[in-house]
């Protein structure tokens, strides 16, 4: 039961620094179909294929 309770405050823990850093939403952005950061051949095939 201690160690079942350890592994969810440890990855609670890691859960909360990785919403702290913002890493999550940065990920979301980057993934995002709208995001124009790279190669516009990617956004306009994105643009026509949708």
């Amino acid at each position: 039961m201690t160690a079942a309770l350890l592994v969810v405050v440890l990855v609670s823990a890691l859960l909360w620094r990785q919403l702290e850093e913002g890493l999550f939403v940065e990920h979301a952005l980057s993934s995002a179909s709208h995001h124009v950061e790279s190669a516009a051949p990617g956004t306009i095939a994105d643009v026509f294929l949708y």
